[in-house]
């Protein structure tokens, strides 16, 4: 079966199954602008240490994940995906980020928790099935049991 979308959403976390996500994404899409490549990092607290001591900011934070991104892109063949650093909820921000572009897909790793780990740090992939109004392709993780 080949599956060929013209609008493709690859969440990146910097891990190597990132990198797998974005050469799915790659092996779907006719061109590499037709991928969207976001990561989404959690609005800082007001009490958060950096912020008190005044050495980093949302914008600081947002102005490094942007280089990083843009760096992971590069790399990895992706130069002309369109990059987005977003701030919330990671699986609601990816989801609904899909929607606002019209996205024929999500491609993501699957962070492979079980039992008590799972329940304790929730999960970017279910939330993202949950609430994406495309169809999700979850990447199963190279070190998943």
């Amino acid at each position: 079966m080949t599956l060929s979308c013209t609008n493709v959403v690859v969440p990146v976390d910097f891990s190597g199954e990132s990198v797998q996500a974005i050469q799915t994404g790659l092996n779907i899409v006719d061109d590499a602008s037709m991928l969207h490549l976001i990561h989404v990092l959690l609005p800082l607290d007001s009490l958060s240490p950096g912020v008190l001591l005044g050495d980093t900011s949302d914008e600081s934070r947002k102005n490094r994940v942007e280089e990083n991104l843009k760096k992971t892109a590069e790399d990895n063949a992706a130069a002309t995906a369109r990059r987005a650093v977003l701030f919330g909820s990671p699986g609601l921000e990816v989801a609904d980020y899909a929607r606002h572009q019209n996205a024929d897909l999500i491609v993501i790793p699957s962070h492979g928790y079980h039992g008590m780990k799972r329940l304790v740090l929730g999960s970017v992939a279910e939330r993202v099935i949950r609430h994406a109004t495309c169809s999700v392709l979850v990447i199963r993780r190279s070190d998943a049991e």
